[in-house]
C-alpha cells in the first residue's frame, strides 16, 4: 500500500518541507487510500465528530452499565467543577469528565467512536470538547483535530500495536492519550514537530500500562484510565507547547512500547487473569456478575 508517511518522522518531514499541518497530510492520505473525494473523506469524519459529541452528551446527563461497576462519575465530576474549587482547574477536569463520559457510554453499550479503540474512546473525544471551550475551533478545524489524531494512530497501529490483548493497556490508552496530545498542540497552533514531542512525552508516561479489566469487562479500571489519559495529554500538549522536547524521538519511543508489550505477561494482557482482575475483589466482582462464570478475553 502507497501511504505518504510510515513514521512521524516521515510525517513531521512532509509537513513542514510542504508547509502544510498533519493534519492536511493525513486528509491527502486518506484521500489516496480509499480513493474518495476530499468532501466524502471530510463528511465522514464529521459523522464521526457527531457520534463523539453525541456520546459526550449522553454520558454528562448520566449513564449507568448493566454490571453496575461503571455510571455517574461524569455527572460528579461536573458538579465539582461547578462548585469552582477544584485543585486540577476547570479545562483538565473538563477534559477527564468528558473522557470518563464516553467510556461510561461504552459501558452502558451506548454508540461510541473507537479512537483508536472502544476502550480507550474517552480521550480523544474528552480532550477535544475541553480545550473546545477555551480555543473556540471551527467545526473544520474540531474535524482536522481528529485527522490530526488519526496520523499519529496509523503510525502506531502500523508499526506496534493499538490492541490491549497484544501490548497491553499503553497500547490502547497510551496510544489514544498522545494521540490526543499531538491534537491539541496542532489546534491551539504549534508546529509539526511539537505535535510529535506532545506524543512523545504522553506516551513516555504510559508505557508500561496493563490491560486487567474486572471480570474481563471494558469498564474497571478502563474508565478510570481514560480519565488518566486525558490528563496526561493536556499536560504535556502544554509542556510541548512551552518548548519541552523529548530526549527520545517519538518513533523510538513507539518501538520501546511495542518491545514492552512484546515481553508483557499474557495474564496482564486483557485476559483478567491478573492485576486488579486478580484482587480479592476483583474475583468477587467476577463472580457476582457472573455467578462464577469463567471470563475470558475483555472484547
Amino acid at each position: 500500500m502507497e501511504v505518504l508517511f510510515r513514521n512521524v518522522r516521515e510525517l513531521v518531514e512532509r509537513a513542514e518541507k510542504e508547509e502544510k499541518l498533519i493534519s492536511e497530510i493525513m486528509i491527502e492520505q486518506e484521500i489516496m487510500i480509499t480513493n474518495r473525494s476530499r468532501e466524502e473523506v471530510m463528511q465522514q469524519m464529521d459523522r464521526n465528530l457527531t457520534v463523539m459529541e453525541e456520546a459526550v452528551e449522553k454520558g454528562l446527563r448520566g449513564v449507568h452499565s448493566i454490571s453496575g461497576l461503571t455510571g455517574g462519575d461524569a455527572v460528579l465530576l461536573q458538579a465539582y467543577i461547578e462548585k469552582g474549587n477544584s485543585l486540577s482547574g476547570q479545562l483538565l477536569l473538563d477534559a477527564v469528565s468528558k473522557a470518563v463520559a464516553t467510556n461510561e457510554v461504552n459501558a452502558a453499550m451506548g454508540t461510541i467512536c473507537a479512537t483508536p479503540t472502544a476502550g480507550s474512546a474517552g480521550v480523544v473525544p474528552g480532550t477535544l470538547f475541553a480545550v473546545k471551550n477555551q480555543l473556540n475551533p471551527s467545526r473544520e478545524q474540531m474535524i482536522r483535530f481528529l485527522f490530526t489524531s488519526g496520523a499519529f494512530g496509523f503510525v502506531v497501529a502500523n508499526n506496534a500495536s493499538i490492541s490491549g490483548a497484544a501490548g497491553g493497556c499503553q497500547a490502547e490508552v497510551g496510544s489514544a492519550a498522545a494521540m490526543a496530545a499531538a491534537a491539541i498542540v496542532e489546534m491551539a497552533g504549534g508546529t509539526a514537530q511539537q505535535s510529535s514531542e506532545a506524543f512523545a512525552i504522553t506516551m513516555k508516561n504510559m508505557l508500561g500500562l496493563v490491560c486487567d479489566p474486572v471480570a474481563g469487562l471494558v469498564e474497571v479500571p478502563c474508565v478510570k484510565r481514560n480519565a488518566m489519559g486525558a490528563a496526561n495529554a493536556v499536560v504535556a500538549a502544554d509542556m510541548a507547547l512551552a518548548g519541552v522536547t523529548s530526549r527520545i524521538p517519538c518513533d523510538e519511543v513507539i518501538g520501546a512500547m511495542f518491545e514492552i508489550g512484546q515481553t508483557m505477561p499474557t495474564a496482564l494482557k486483557e485476559t483478567a487473569k491478573g492485576g486488579l482482575a486478580a484482587t480479592p475483589t476483583g474475583k468477587w466482582l467476577e463472580k457476582k456478575i457472573f455467578g462464577g462464570a469463567v471470563v475470558g478475553s475483555g472484547q
